[in-house]
C-alpha cells in the first residue's frame, strides 16, 4: 500500500458514500440544513424559499445523531439535502475520557514525552497536587530506533527488523488507534512516513504528526496527534451512525444526502476530512456561534464585539475585532491542542446548571448540569434546582411562551420542589430570594469569563458591544453588560440558534502551517520570505482539488514571530510591514516592545478559504400592528416585583422603548432591566442601550 494512504485514507465500510464531493459535482440538492448539537437542545436552521427557518428539539445524549436524524426527517422528509453539522462529540469524549485505546509510537528514548509535558503546575502552592494522567498508558508507548537532526538530516533510518517488531508489538497491544510522532519529522518526514507505511497495514486508524501538525515543540505536537488518534474511532463511529440514519429515512436514497462538518477554526470541511482529523472539530459548535455573532453584528454596523453564548450546559465567550481569528495555542480538557481554533473561553454555566449549597453553606451554581435528561425541574423530570428554574420563578421566563408555546414549563412543580428542597437544606431563604441568589451567582461566573477574554488580554470591555445569544443569553446579558460597563447589547435574529446560522453561513476552510525559524533584523524583512509559503499553497490546492471543491480559493497568510531569545510567539498577518506590526502587537499584549532587537519568524501559517454560497440574510418578519395586545406580568428585579410588559419579538418596531420588559420568541427570551432603552434596527436585530 502506498505511503500516501497513511494520510489520505477513507474510513472503511460500505455505509459511507464519498462525502468529499461538493454540490458542484452533482445536481444541487434542494435543501441545506445546519445543525448544532448542544447538551440540552439540538438546533436546526435551513432556508425555505429564501427565508430562514428554525427548529429546536431536545438532544439525545446517549446518541446525539438520533435527535439530528429525527429533526431532519421532520424538516425534509425524503428530500435530498446537504447537512452542515456542528458537533460536541469530540469535546465530550475528551472531557469524559471515553476515547479509544491509543498506541503511541515515537523516536526511541522519547516514549514518555506526553507524560513529562512542560512541568507546569496549575496549582502552584498545592503540595499534594497530582498531574492529569496522559491519554496513553505506559504499556502502549513504543520507541523506534531512528533519528533526524534539527536541520532535517537523517542520522539513522528505522531498520526493517525494528519495523517488523514494532508492527508485532503494536498489534498485540490492543491499540484501537495509532499515533506516530517522531523527532523533527516536521523538518523531514521521511522516517515517519516509513513507519506509517508499515503500521498502515494493521488496519487501525492512523495519525501522523507531520500531517496533523508539522510544527516544532515536541510535547504539544505529540499531544495533538495523540488527541486526534484518541478521537478517531469514536468520531468515525458517530459519523457512521449519522450517515446510516440519514440514508434510512423513509424513501431516501443512499446518496440523497451529504454531510459536512464544522471545524474549530470557523470553517466547514468534508465528512471524510473530519473523520481523518477529528482533533480539528473539538470546538465545532461554539465556533459556529462566533461566526454567526460576527456576521450579525456586522449587519448592524458593529465590528468590535464580545460574543456571549449561554446554552443549556455551558457559556462560551469570545472577543471579536473584525473577522473571527483562530488561535494556535488552545487547551482542551487540560490537554494542549495546537490546531487552529477560534479563541473561545468556556465556563460551566448554562440554563441547566445545578444549584446547591456547599459544606460551608455558600450557594454554588454549576459546573454540573441537568442536561437534556432529566433537565430542569420545570421540564417535568428534574428534581434539583437549575438556572432555568430560577428564571422561571422570577417571572423572567414565561411558562406559556417557551419554544413558541409548543412546550409549557411547569411553574407550580418548580415552585413546590424548590420550596421542599430549601426546607431539606434548612435554608431560611424564600423561593424568590433563592432564585435571585442563583441568578447573581451564575452571573458572577459568566462575568469572570467575559473578563478573561477582554480585560485580562488588554482590551477594555467598554469599547465593545455584547452580542447575546444561545437559549439563555438574552436572560442575563443586560445584567452582565451593566456590571462590565458595556454600552450596548445586541440580541440577534434567531438568538437561540445563532450557532446553527453561523454554521450555515460558514465557508470551506483549511489551515496549513510550517515551522521555519528564520532570524532577521529589527526592521527588515528578507525579500524572498514569501516563497516559503509556496509549498503550503501547493498543498492547499491539492487538497481542495482532491475533495472536488469548486470556487474562488483565497489565501490568508500569517506568521508566528518572537524576539530572538524568547520562548513564545505572537501571530501577525503577513505583509511588508510584518516586523513593525509585530512590535505594535507585542506592546499591546505585554505592555512593552524592543524595536531595536532582532526578530525571528518561527512558523508560517496559511489559511485557505472558499466563501460559502451564503445563508441569505435572515428574513425580518413584518411587525404586528401597533394595536396588538401587550401582556403585563409581574417580574422580579433586584428584590422588587415590577409590573412588566411581555412582548412578542415580532411586535417590536424601530420605536424606542424603555425597560423593564420581557421579549419572548421561539428560540429564546430576552430580559431588559428597568431603565434601559431598546429597539429593533433596520436588519431586525434587537439593540439594547445599557445606559440609564
Amino acid at each position: 500500500m502506498p505511503v500516501a494512504a497513511c494520510y489520505n485514507r477513507r474510513f472503511p465500510g460500505p455505509l459511507f458514500v464519498n462525502m468529499a464531493a461538493s454540490p458542484s459535482k452533482a445536481r444541487q440538492p434542494s435543501l441545506r440544513i445546519a445543525v448544532d448539537t448542544g447538551g440540552t437542545f439540538t438546533d436546526c436552521v435551513w432556508l425555505d424559499r429564501g427565508k430562514l427557518r428554525i427548529k429546536k428539539v431536545f438532544s439525545t445524549p446517549a446518541d446525539p445523531s438520533q435527535a439530528i436524524i429525527d429533526a431532519v426527517g421532520e424538516i425534509a422528509g425524503p428530500a435530498a439535502l446537504i447537512l452542515l453539522h456542528g458537533t460536541t462529540v469530540g469535546t465530550n469524549t475528551l472531557l469524559q475520557r471515553r476515547g479509544a485505546r491509543v498506541a503511541f509510537v515515537t523516536s526511541a528514548g522519547f516514549e514518555d514525552i506526553i507524560e513529562i509535558g512542560r512541568q507546569n503546575r496549575p496549582k502552584l502552592y498545592d503540595l499534594a497536587f497530582e498531574s492529569m494522567a496522559p491519554l496513553v498508558e505506559r504499556a502502549l508507548r513504543f520507541g523506534v530506533p531512528e533519528r533526524v537532526d534539527p536541520n532535517g538530516n537523517i542520522l539513522a533510518k528505522p531498520s526493517p527488523e525494528s519495523l517488523r517488531l514494532l508492527a508485532r508489538d503494536v498489534h498485540s497491544s490492543g491499540g484501537e488507534a495509532i499515533a506516530v510522532c517522531t523527532l523533527f519529522s516536521f523538518v523531514n518526514p521521511e522516517n515517519e512516513k516509513t513507519i506509517g507505511g508499515v503500521l498502515e497495514e494493521l488496519g487501525a486508524p492512523l495519525s501522523l504528526s507531520h500531517v496533523i501538525l508539522p510544527e516544532f515543540r515536541e510535547y504539544e505536537r505529540a499531544s495533538t496527534v495523540v488527541v486526534n488518534a484518541y478521537l478517531q474511532p469514536v468520531m468515525q463511529s458517530y459519523f457512521q451512525r449519522l450517515e446510516l440514519g440519514m440514508s434510512k429515512r423513509p424513501h431516501a436514497g443512499a446518496r440523497s444526502s451529504r454531510v459536512f462538518v464544522m471545524q474549530s477554526n470557523g470553517g466547514i470541511t468534508s465528512l471524510d476530512a473530519a473523520s481523518r482529523q477529528p482533533v480539528r472539530t473539538v470546538l465545532s459548535g461554539p465556533a459556529g456561534g462566533v461566526v454567526g455573532a460576527a456576521a450579525m453584528a456586522r449587519r448592524s454596523g458593529f465590528e468590535r464585539v464580545i460574543a456571549f453564548d449561554m446554552g443549556g450546559t455551558s457559556t462560551d465567550v469570545a472577543l471579536i475585532h473584525g473577522e473571527p481569528r483562530p488561535n494556535n495555542e488552545a487547551e482542551v480538557a487540560g490537554l494542549p491542542v495546537r490546531v487552529p481554533m477560534l479563541d473561545i473561553h468556556t465556563v460551566g454555566a448554562g440554563g441547566g446548571s445545578l444549584a446547591r449549597f456547599d459544606a460551608g453553606g455558600a450557594l454554588r451554581v454549576g459546573p454540573e448540569s441537568a442536561g437534556a435528561d432529566p433537565g430542569p425541574i420545570c421540564y417535568g423530570k428534574g428534581l434539583q434546582p437549575t438556572v432555568t428554574d430560577a428564571n422561571l420563578l422570577l417571572g423572567r421566563l414565561q411558562a406559556d411562551h417557551f419554544l413558541g408555546g409548543s412546550f409549557t414549563l411547569d411553574l407550580e412543580r418548580a415552585r413546590a420542589i424548590v420550596a421542599e428542597w430549601l426546607t431539606q437544606q434548612s435554608s431560611p431563604l424564600s423561593v424568590e430570594q433563592f432564585a435571585e441568589g442563583v441568578i447573581r451567582v451564575v452571573n458572577v461566573n459568566m462575568e469572570r469569563a467575559l473578563r478573561v477574554v477582554s480585560v485580562e488580554r488588554g482590551y477594555d470591555p467598554r469599547d465593545f458591544t455584547l452580542v447575546a445569544f444561545g437559549g439563555a443569553g438574552g436572560l442575563h446579558s443586560c445584567d452582565l453588560a451593566c456590571s462590565l460597563g458595556i454600552p450596548r447589547v445586541i440580541v440577534p435574529i434567531l438568538p437561540g440558534a445563532l450557532s446553527a446560522y453561523g454554521i450555515l453561513s460558514s465557508g470551506i476552510v483549511k489551515d496549513y502551517s510550517r515551522t521555519v525559524v528564520m532570524r532577521m533584523g529589527a526592521k527588515l524583512l528578507p525579500p524572498k520570505i514569501r516563497e516559503h509559503f509556496t509549498p503550503l499553497e501547493q498543498w492547499a490546492r491539492r487538497d481542495f482539488r482532491e475533495e472536488h471543491w469548486r470556487g474562488s480559493l483565497r489565501f490568508e497568510r500569517t506568521a508566528d514571530l518572537r524576539y530572538h531569545g524568547q520562548g513564545y510567539e505572537l501571530n501577525v498577518p503577513f505583509s511588508s510591514d510584518l516586523i513593525t506590526d509585530f512590535h505594535q502587537r507585542h506592546q499591546l499584549h505585554y505592555g512593552f516592545n524592543h524595536p531595536e532587537w532582532d526578530v525571528e519568524i518561527v512558523t508560517l501559517r496559511l489559511r485557505a478559504v472558499i466563501k460559502s454560497p451564503g445563508a441569505a440574510s435572515p428574513h425580518v418578519a413584518r411587525s404586528i400592528a401597533s394595536g396588538s395586545k401587550v401582556e403585563h406580568r409581574k417580574v422580579w428585579f433586584a428584590g422588587r416585583q415590577l409590573e412588566t410588559p411581555v412582548y412578542q419579538r415580532e411586535q417590536l418596531t424601530r420605536n424606542r422603548l424603555r425597560g423593564p420588559a420581557v421579549i419572548a420568541e421561539y428560540s429564546a427570551t430576552t430580559v431588559v432591566t428597568p431603565g434601559m432603552r431598546f429597539q429593533v434596527d433596520d436588519v431586525g436585530n434587537l439593540i439594547i442601550d445599557t445606559s440609564r
